[in-house]
């Protein structure tokens, strides 16, 4: 199996980012041996996902949080940039705990004995618009617990401040009715505060919190030896003279192989098309005058490579891995990679007993805009760099029956989506004859049109290729029998606002048919880049590489 991106350089050291995809909004704990790292998934569905390391480097998807989005019947349509936002990911009584805002409905919490689940159905703690970025705190001393968030503009006209709760133990409701523990406001210099996450240390209440807006920002640490404050701050991490822009919001972490323990924090950058990718950075702690303060990087700025964080060793040396991307759809069935941009509904695919992807051309007056359909089934962009492919076919209609593809007008292929899109496969046409066909449309474009002319499909079959390149540049090419031919102009990959684009299959049919409209079946998808190309192109990087 071909990695996208690799962090591990397999000589004890690592490079950034250790996870070169759209992994937005990280949190991350440490339980036992074991790292746990969450992120948001926005209003694709499943949502919130789970990854697994031992040694914040090296890391796998194992699968999701939560199974559908609530309230069901807002996330029927896609809402690409709505549902969940920034979750925290903390373990308490035994128990795994992930709170999440969901700027129009507000503070949801689940909870699980394991971190495969079962996980509890979404609990609305806290009513209201514009509640986002919310963290849970159980005092071990106390047994008091805490809840803070921080607000968007966008839905309650308040922003660059955090709230604070006192909380239930059993993170079931808020026991007043909140106070603004840090008022970005009264803070020289400092805006779009956001993004805080709970700790305790040494007899201080922690707050790491974000500021300076996504792709320009820095982390702040904020400290208070009461919960409500009054706090102290400090700039802790920010771009300095690197390349990382923006480097901040993410997880204090202490790793469990060095005598008491050494500390890290993880953190995201901005990569416009390709999203937030996740750096990890070391951390120590200050002494002398100005004592007990973090200090994240190199001084304070983020840093391209380090050593690897130390593993116990009575463990073994973890595998060089990465999120799955690859995809042979075992037994007709996609990996936890894969999520659909709405709440799902039964039918979007058909069950087989062979290998490969079986999607039903969903009917819909909207076939003519990606952006619209809740049954396109994506993925995020892997690395800077790399290449897709994937084998598509329509079946022929046999003795006119309406099934297998066969409607005219039914079409599928593999899209790269955002707020533009453009896509290549196959459309069945009014005499039968299956077409290759290359569709885009543009950044507010009410509907798609040709990237390229037409071409036969003989055999209702071919194999899809893009072709990724620095900048989210894609080409695309197709193989229809004779060899890979490319197929229109290159297209620059765009992000949503606040998500990074992302890879994606479907199948549609004609709205005004009736029955069954067939389907699209899919094999093969694999994704293959040059694993030595760094993502950030530095001498120090690449004399280590």
């Amino acid at each position: 199996m071909s990695l996208p991106w690799t962090a591990d350089l397999g000589d004890g050291t690592y490079r950034n980012p250790v996870l070169a995809a759209d992994w937005s909004d990280p949190d991350a704990i440490r339980v036992g041996d074991d790292y746990y790292l969450t992120a948001s998934s926005f209003g694709r569905v499943p949502g919130l996902p789970l990854l697994h390391s031992r040694d914040l480097v090296n890391w796998t998807l194992i699968g999701h949080a939560l199974e559908r989005l609530e309230p069901a019947d807002a996330f029927a349509s896609p809402r690409h940039d709505c549902g969940v936002w920034a979750p925290a990911l903390r373990y308490h009584g035994g128990r795994f705990w992930i709170f999440w805002g969901d700027p129009d409905h507000g503070v949801f919490q689940i909870n699980s004995a394991d971190i495969k689940g079962p996980w509890s159905r979404p609990h609305l703690l806290k009513v209201g618009k514009g509640l986002i970025d919310a963290c849970p705190l159980w005092d071990a001393e106390t047994g008091e617990a805490y809840l803070v968030h921080a607000w968007a503009k966008s839905r309650s006209g308040v922003k660059n401040r955090l709230t604070g709760h006192r909380m239930s133990p059993d993170g079931r409701e808020l026991l007043d009715t909140g106070r603004t523990v840090v008022d970005g406001d009264r803070l020289p210099g400092w805006f779009t505060l956001e993004g805080p996450k709970l700790y305790q240390r040494d007899g201080w209440f922690w707050i790491f919190a974000p500021a300076g807006s996504v792709a320009t920002g820095w982390q702040g640490a904020f400290r208070a030896r009461e919960f409500f404050g009054p706090y102290e701050e400090r700039v802790v991490l920010a771009q300095g003279r690197t390349e990382i822009n923006g480097p901040h919001q993410g997880a204090w972490v202490t790793e469990a192989g060095a005598g008491e323990g050494g500390d890290w924090f993880l953190h995201f950058q901005e990569r416009g098309a390709y999203g937030r990718v996740v750096h990890l950075q070391p951390m120590r702690w200050t002494t002398g005058e100005n004592d007990g303060w973090p200090v994240i990087g190199a001084g304070g700025e983020p840093v391209l490579t380090h050593p690897k964080p130390a593993v116990p060793t009575r463990l073994p040396a973890p595998p060089v891995t990465a999120p799955a991307t690859d995809d042979d759809f075992p037994g007709g069935h996609f990996g936890p990679q894969w999520q659909w941009t709405a709440n799902p509904e039964p039918g979007w695919t058909l069950p087989h007993p062979g290998d490969g992807l079986r999607l039903a051309a969903r009917r819909t007056p909207d076939a003519h805009d990606l952006r619209l359909l809740p049954s396109v089934l994506v993925q995020r962009l892997p690395a800077e760099t790399f290449t897709v492919t994937v084998t598509l076919s329509l079946d022929s209609p046999a003795d006119g029956a309406r099934t297998g593809g066969g409607e005219p007008g039914t079409k599928a292929g593999l899209a790269v989506l955002g707020d533009a899109f453009s896509w290549i496969g196959l459309e069945r046409g009014a005499d039968g004859a299956v077409a290759l066909v290359h569709r885009f449309a543009e950044t507010g474009a009410p509907r798609e049109r040709d990237a390229a002319v037409p071409r036969p499909a003989p055999r209702g079959r071919a194999v899809l290729r893009i072709e990724v390149d620095p900048g989210a540049r894609c080409r695309f090419s197709a193989d229809t029998g004779d060899g890979f031919r490319p197929s229109g102009q290159v297209f620059a990959a765009t992000p949503w606002r606040w998500v990074g684009a992302l890879l994606g299959l479907f199948a549609t049919a004609p709205a005004d048919g009736e029955g069954t409209a067939g389907t699209a079946a899919f094999s093969a998808f694999h994704c293959r880049t040059p694993l030595t190309r760094p993502l950030h192109s530095t001498t120090r990087e690449k004399s280590l590489t």
